[in-house]
């Protein structure tokens, strides 16, 4: 399919910006720390539904410590309403006693160093470094894949290709927001069975051939 000029990528991105000038994760947290809880807990799972589950959970225990001394028992009490919750409730111990043991409890500055955590892949340490240190990463989950290759801004056959050419074809003075305004795109717009382009601010930048705009 046709890919998106350089021009449009600036409109689509323009247009993106002065809708939403900051956007953020729609994930509940209060440090780094429980940002990365959540982030791991997201995995496969609904951002409300995530929220719901730590909503208690982070007001007991909100540092790898407390999560220790909480428990994987009861940590998995309150995660059960996350799909996958036994395995992400020991990957939460484990990473929880990784930070400690290698990191002093804090959340490392490093994308290998975040990659070693256990349950955090290349996804969860984009977002990481882009919500907690400010970096321009682009983390690829299901929703920008989708209007990555469908709109012709970074079509690519995996999640790694499409990353590395967003990073290329983003504008750098979007870069930084770029990760939230197309997860937030894909979620409430450029849905996957049935797309609301007659609601779309960038319907006219798009290479989608199949708009639904009736």
């Amino acid at each position: 399919m046709a890919q998106m000029t350089k021009a449009q990528i600036e409109t689509f991105f323009e247009r993106l910006s002065a809708a939403d000038p900051a956007p953020t994760t729609e994930l509940n947290y209060v440090n780094n720390y429980t940002m990365l809880v959540a982030v791991v807990l997201s995995a496969q799972a609904t951002d409300v539904g995530v929220n719901k589950a730590t909503a208690k959970l982070f007001k007991i225990a909100d540092t790898p410590q407390k999560i220790l001394k909480l428990g994987e028992g009861r940590l998995t009490e309150h995660i059960r309403t996350i799909g996958l919750y036994r395995n992400k409730a020991k990957n939460v111990m484990a990473l929880s006693r990784q930070l400690i043991d290698q990191h002093g409890g804090e959340v490392p500055h490093d994308r290998e160093a975040l990659e070693a955590l256990l349950g955090v892949g290349r996804k969860t340490a984009n977002v990481v470094l882009n919500m907690a240190f400010g970096e321009p990463t682009i983390a690829v989950d299901t929703h920008i894949f989708r209007l990555s290759n469908r709109t012709g801004l970074a079509p690519g056959k995996n999640v790694v290709e499409v990353e590395k050419k967003l990073l290329k074809r983003v504008p750098a003075h979007y870069r930084q927001h770029a990760h939230h305004w197309l997860i937030l795109h894909g979620r409430y717009v450029c849905k996957a069975r049935k797309p609301e382009c007659a609601n779309c601010i960038v319907v006219d930048q798009c290479q989608y051939k199949a708009k639904t705009l009736s």
